[in-house]
């Protein structure tokens, strides 16, 4: 296969991820600011498919509608030029000051409103330009004062918030569809809806179910010590993953935001089996874009940027080749027979099967060999070291 990417491999990047000025809160910025216009020729020139921003990376905060519309319009007029798609639209509710305290579940209620309208603007800009999914990262929506935030309360404010716009997306008949990007921590000391459990159960309250997913994130699971793959599996179990973001994270520490591949290689390799040979039949479990929500690191100049833009797509890429030839090697095929991965798919009762026929079957208890079976390894440790020489390109 070639590791130069097309639009075909669905590769969409943030603004914010090429834009990024590497401004931390220990430094200042070591990069000027991006043109929207040049990223997305730049993008198109790597073979990118598509471009996502929040409304703040295109539009200046608080900028007139006249301003507004010259921006939008420069942003429209490089699209059509080079092809690329906006898959993805989200809003900024956690730069400016006004947000310190959240934007759906500030205590403040006069922000609470301000915040809707924020996104009920975007929303309109997000079905204009195309958009399939709108992400929301409540970044601000959370607490560092256990007693200073009523989690319930807000809750409610934020259950109110989302059938708020799930409703004005079905009152204007647009095709898109909302997805929770979970966080545990940072800004925040302790941010709402912190993983894809979390998310999954809030989903359930609403009352258009059926609009929301989830848009987990690499680094946001694995800053929690949680295990990525498992959570994309879950999503995808729960028919929940609406879009994705994937980038690299080395530990539990800060969300790092490194190239996709540049922290947990395994895990990343897991994952691109997943998405790509997961699905019924061994096909692609997801359809959708794959999203790069990483940060170039401070130490590099554009050229840095660029080069790590395309490290992105090519570590997919690699990692895509990987996992295929990990799938047809007829090795790994009997190391996934003796671990009975497959076994795991079939209905541990019998198609008919009631309790009562379980419980008369003596083979199922009384006869049962505990000790012989306990007694038999599953070959796990052989089958990952495939999976290791596999990625190594050793096989």
């Amino acid at each position: 296969m070639t590791l130069r990417p097309t639009p075909a491999d669905k590769f969409s990047f943030g603004l914010w991820t090429v834009g990024w000025q590497a401004r931390d809160p220990f430094g200042d910025a070591t990069r000027a600011a991006l043109d929207p216009v040049e990223a997305v020729h730049r993008l198109a020139e790597l073979g990118a498919y598509g471009i996502t921003f929040h409304d703040d990376d295109l539009i200046p905060f608080g900028a007139d509608a006249a301003t507004r519309d010259q921006h939008v319009a420069r942003f429209r007029t490089a699209l059509d030029e080079t092809g690329l798609v906006v898959p993805m639209v989200t809003t900024n509710l956690f730069t400016h000051p006004v947000f310190k305290d959240g934007g759906f579940t500030s205590n403040d209620r006069d922000v609470r409103r301000y915040a809707l309208r924020k996104v009920l603007r975007n929303v309109d800009l997000a079905a204009e330009l195309g958009a399939r999914t709108f992400v929301m990262w409540g970044g601000r929506e959370g607490a560092e004062y256990d007693v200073a935030k009523d989690i319930r309360a807000a809750l409610d404010r934020y259950r109110e918030a989302v059938d708020l716009l799930t409703q004005y997306v079905v009152d204007a008949g647009y095709d898109l569809r909302f997805a929770i990007e979970p966080k545990p921590n940072e800004p925040r000391g302790d941010i709402l809806l912190p993983t894809v459990g979390h998310a999954l159960a809030f989903i359930n309250e609403l009352a258009h179910p059926e609009l929301v997913g989830l848009n987990p994130e690499v680094g946001h699971e694995q800053m929690a010590g949680l295990n990525y793959a498992h959570g994309i599996a879950q999503a995808l179990w729960h028919g929940k993953l609406f879009h994705l973001d994937l980038n690299g994270q080395r530990g539990i520490k800060y969300d790092q935001d490194l190239v996709f591949g540049h922290g947990d290689l395994l895990n990343a390799f897991a994952l691109v089996d997943l998405l790509e040979n997961g699905g019924p039949g061994g096909g692609p479990a997801y359809d959708g874009p794959r999203h790069f929500d990483y940060k170039p690191s401070r130490t590099e100049d554009f050229a840095g940027v660029w080069a790590s833009a395309e490290a992105n797509m090519r570590t997919y890429l690699l990692l895509k080749e990987r996992a295929a030839a990990f799938r047809a090697d007829p090795e790994v095929a009997e190391a996934l027979a003796v671990s009975k991965v497959a076994e795991l798919a079939t209905p541990t009762l019998a198609a008919g099967e009631s309790c009562a026929d379980l419980l008369a079957d003596r083979s199922a208890f009384e006869d049962f060999d505990v000790d012989a079976v306990a007694a038999r390894g599953f070959g796990f440790v052989r089958l990952n070291q495939l999976a290791v020489e596999h990625l190594f390109g050793a096989r």
